[in-house]
């Protein structure tokens, strides 16, 4: 680092000589130096005039959005506060003594959301108490009416989700009867409990294609029970719980492509996948794709989503062959490593009319060389109990926050980590593998010493902009997979478990192909230290095993470590000590 002048840093130049090793790691353009300063004097904080802060995922996380019309690339940097500067084993005792820090710390990481259980269980009672039935009535005349203007025979779906329904109200309704050519019953989070009486009223409805009995108390005590029993009762349930049947075809397919719904219950054409244009069939738990599954039924598929499924019933090659018939297939996405494997690469080279894969354009992946996409993982998202104080829960959600740097001088490196976190602007930068800003840490020396440094962090564009864009910034700059960038990403994502088994086979390969010497047969020399003039050696130890158990006659301790022989400690060993004699045995 250039010296340091003893005065306020007053220019340009000044402060650039200064600061020229922290520019560089930045990574600041240095056509902004001169903004970058002008805003450090002065002390400027102006991202409020550029950019705000949304909530997203239900309130959860919160995104950062452009709200100025538009900001060119390299056009301005902006200066990011550090809300909360701290040493680990401070955390838990600043959080309780500071005052508002746990509050303010609890919001920026959306761990403030407060329930009112005991008040929406009553609402619930009152509901239940006020016309429940007659709600769950009304639905179904409802249903009945517009039953009643289709032809005879015409299939029905029934959406009876989140109405309070439990077991006596389920069997009073009799759906069996009144809705003979029912397909698709929705009963999703109600208070159905008994299983005999579930599975009784369920299977009842033998033409039902589709069932969802999500998040009602009964699967809690034996959902395996239940499935087991309505598959086996209605052979041509195709959807379970939102999971697909082994036996799902057409039906399932038209549902997943907006083809078949509430107002579209029956799929009677044969030719009715034809319009299929995108087709979701992420997390179905699907092992094998039935014949309709096929160009010739879906010729217009351009987007497809095969996320999460196992597809263990197929193999490589026969999937493979299957895409490539799909000629307008544009879009798709797929696990990496999967069921087409773990190389984003090869996929491209089978499947050469793709324009995007996994939400990345092909030309990107093919520019960088990419071998996993993991631009649609899902985020961590912090998670608490009722129980726990906001102090609490900010410590278990902080990691996903938390930023560290070291400082250093002429004379030393602080071995301890500062950590710190963000202001509510750059916290609320998202993760992207295509981020359109950066992001570093840099320590302002106002007087040009380190005394009186303040840390910021230094955020601008790298792309052009325009108003209600997403501003992002990648995670893991400058990390590629030959760091292990996706196994790093799992500090913030939840990468599919198929790729660490995935990784873990290639590294097993890769030890197996390592052809390691055969260590030599013959017995290893020894020899004595003890020279001919002595028969006793002197040991230097602050171990208390050695100094208790070394007892045998060619051995005395001594405390003078320049006396010893040999230097056997449980502390490291400096350079100074192993130059005090040239014979001397260190345990090093």
């Amino acid at each position: 680092m250039a010296a340091a002048p003893t005065s306020k840093i007053q220019t340009l130049n000044d402060f650039v000589k200064v600061h020229s090793i922290l520019l560089a790691s930045s990574g600041v353009p240095p056509s902004l130096y001169g903004r970058l300063f002008e805003k450090l004097s002065a002390e400027r904080f102006d991202g409020g005039d550029f950019f705000s802060v949304e909530p997203c995922d239900g309130g959860r996380r919160r995104r950062l959005v452009l709200s100025a019309d538009s900001l060119a690339r390299e056009s301005d940097v902006f200066l990011v506060d550090h809300a909360w500067t701290f040493r680990l084993q401070d955390a838990l005792k600043q959080l309780n003594e500071v005052p508002g820090l746990a509050q303010r710390m609890a919001a920026l990481m959306c761990v403030d959301l407060e329930f009112d259980h005991a008040e929406g269980e009553v609402e619930i009672e009152g509901y239940l108490e006020n016309g429940i039935e007659e709600k769950v009535l009304e639905v179904l005349n409802k249903e009945r009416n517009k039953s009643n203007q289709r032809c005879s025979g015409a299939a029905t779906w029934l959406e009876l989700d989140e109405l309070g329904i439990d077991d006596e109200l389920l069997r009073s309704l009799d759906l069996s009867t009144k809705f003979p050519n029912l397909v698709a019953l929705n009963l999703w989070g109600n208070k159905l409990q008994n299983v005999e009486k579930v599975v009784e009223e369920i299977t009842k409805c033998r033409r039902l294609r589709a069932v969802w009995l999500n998040e009602n108390p009964v699967l809690q005590k034996c959902d395996d029970k239940i499935e087991r029993a309505i598959l086996e009762g209605i052979p041509g349930l195709e959807i379970y719980n939102s999971r697909f049947t082994r036996d799902f075809s057409e039906w399932a397919l038209g549902f997943c492509g907006d083809i078949v719904g509430p107002d579209n219950a029956d799929l009677s054409k044969i030719d009715s996948l034809k319009g299929i244009t995108m087709l979701d069939l992420s997390n179905r738990c699907i092992h094998c794709l039935p014949k309709a599954f096929s160009p010739m039924a879906m010729p217009a598929l351009s987007h497809l989503n095969l996320r999460g499924n196992p597809l263990d019933e197929i193999s490589f090659s026969e999937l493979l062959e299957l895409l490539s018939g799909f000629t307008s297939l544009q879009e798709l996405e797929v696990d990496i490593p999967g069921p087409l494997g773990k190389s984003a690469l090869k996929i491209l080279e089978s499947l050469s009319n793709l324009s995007m894969l996994n939400g990345v354009s092909t030309a990107r992946i093919l520019e960088q060389g990419k071998h996993v996409i993991d631009s649609a993982l899902q985020p961590r998202l912090p998670e608490w109990k009722a129980t726990e104080t906001l102090a609490e829960r900010v410590i278990g959600a902080m990691w996903l926050y938390l930023m560290t740097y070291r400082l250093a001088d002429e004379e030393k490196i602080d071995e301890t980590s500062l950590c710190y976190v963000m202001d509510e602007l750059g916290s609320a930068l998202r993760h992207s593998d295509e981020a359109n800003f950066r992001l570093a840490p840099f320590l302002f020396m106002p007087e040009g010493k380190l005394e009186s440094a303040v840390s910021f962090s230094l955020l601008w564009p790298t792309h052009n902009l325009c108003c209600g864009e997403e501003c992002t910034r990648d995670f893991l700059f400058g990390i590629g997979e030959d760091k292990q960038r996706s196994a790093r990403l799992t500090a913030w994502f939840h990468t599919p478990e198929n790729y660490f088994i995935e990784e873990f086979k290639s590294y097993s390969q890769q030890l197996q192909s390592v052809s390691f010497s055969l260590p030599c047969n013959e017995a290893p020399t020894t020899r004595s230290i003890i020279t001919s003039d002595r028969c006793i050696l002197l040991v230097y130890t602050d171990i208390p095993q050695v100094e208790e158990f070394l007892t045998r006659p060619e051995f005395r301790l001594t405390t003078e470590p320049n006396e010893a022989d040999i230097i056997w400690t449980s502390v490291q060993v400096d350079e100074e000590v192993k130059k005090l004699l040239d014979l001397q045995i260190v345990n090093t």
